[in-house]
């Protein structure tokens, strides 16, 4: 076994345990020649960001069963996306896979250079390096944190985690091969997600564990060393949900940029140290005992929630209100659904 890691003992490993997901085209069909589709490594990079692989194969499958193409997707309507993204978070990602979709028809298909994919809308460094590499072949280096766990292990890096990130992508392009690169990406990925895990690694049959020097120091489990995190705030807010006589709920559209943003939710204050709000409009509103709870990735936020049953003829300036017909839970972002989970069981037990 070499002393010095190489590409083409990873890629003999991969070539072997490369694991099997809805996205990727496996080793062996590569050498048969099949190509990765594109469209579909771009929906898998996309969805994967914050995300694991088992939450994010049934979504996949799913976004491609309704647009198989993604000129299907860029057709799409922009509801009915975030309708089926909900419980993926960072809207913002799915405000840009629309973006990016619709760029791409109108260019009649995706870039085939890392420069030409990062022009497009929600596509930066991390994504243009994996799907050029993966769908083309050619060879960049791709770091997720996947990549910067292996190669912290393997040079033993001991700066944390930001401060080393340029460190280990230069680790990382030193072994990317100039043949197989989209092979040797997934493969890198794979290793870190089986066996360079970042509790109790399988070190003994790793095809790297001769070169690893964080091995040979017994130091390899607590690789890669991070940053201590600053503890999230907790915000605090409003959701007002009234409903009208006639069914329909009284809703907001959240500006396009921000948190949330461009997707409906219920009307109430900006999130922050206090609870300071006015109600949309004049009703006899009434606070429900029980908070809407929901943690984002930089802060935790509770939402305190009334309810009013509103008249039919109530008007709300810069609000709308949405037909029962059309009212869709599921559409709503996670944070909102929560809060009209707490609202429909108060509306039907002491509402009536």
């Amino acid at each position: 076994m070499r002393e010095t890691a190489s590409a083409s003992d990873l890629l003999a490993w991969y070539d072997v345990h490369a694991r099997t997901l809805p996205w990727r085209v496996s080793p062996a069909d590569r050498t048969r020649g099949v190509r990765p589709d594109p469209y579909a490594v771009w929906l898998s990079e996309i969805m994967l960001q914050q995300t694991t692989v088992a939450a994010v194969k049934a979504y996949f499958t799913r976004f491609l069963l309704l647009w198989p193409t993604v000129e299907a997707l860029a057709n799409a309507r922009d509801e009915d996306v975030m309708a089926e993204w909900a419980g993926l978070g960072y809207y913002a990602r799915a405000r840009n896979l629309l973006k990016c979709a619709r760029a791409v028809a109108a260019l009649g298909g995706f870039p085939d250079t890392r420069e030409g994919l990062q022009k497009l809308p929600g596509i930066g460094p991390y994504t243009s390096a994996a799907l050029s590499a993966i769908a083309y072949d050619q060879p960049e280096t791709v770091l997720d944190g996947n990549v910067e766990r292996v190669m912290s292990r393997l040079f033993a890096v001991l700066e944390p985690l930001p401060d080393s990130k340029e460190t280990l992508r230069s680790h990382a392009a030193s072994l990317t091969p100039q043949k197989r690169a989209g092979d040797y990406a997934q493969a890198v990925m794979d290793l870190g997600a089986t066996l360079c895990t970042p509790r109790a690694p399988a070190c003994g049959i790793c095809p790297w564990r001769a070169p690893c020097k964080a091995r040979a120091e017994g130091i390899a489990e607590t690789l890669p060393h991070k940053r201590p995190k600053a503890a999230k705030p907790t915000r605090l807010g409003i959701a007002y949900i009234g409903r009208r006589a006639d069914g329909a709920w009284l809703m907001e559209r959240r500006p396009d940029k921000g948190l949330l943003g461009g997707m409906l939710g219920w009307p109430g204050a900006e999130w922050g140290a206090d609870r300071i709000a006015q109600p949309p409009l004049e009703a006899d509103w009434q606070p429900l005992a029980e908070e809407a709870r929901h943690t984002f990735t930089h802060f935790h936020l509770r939402l305190d929630v009334q309810i009013a049953h509103l008249p039919q003829d109530a008007k709300a300036e810069g609000l709308e209100f949405v037909a029962k017909h059309r009212f869709a839970r599921n559409a709503l972002p996670t944070v909102m659904r929560k809060a009209f989970d707490l609202a429909q069981s108060a509306f039907n037990t002491h509402l009536r």
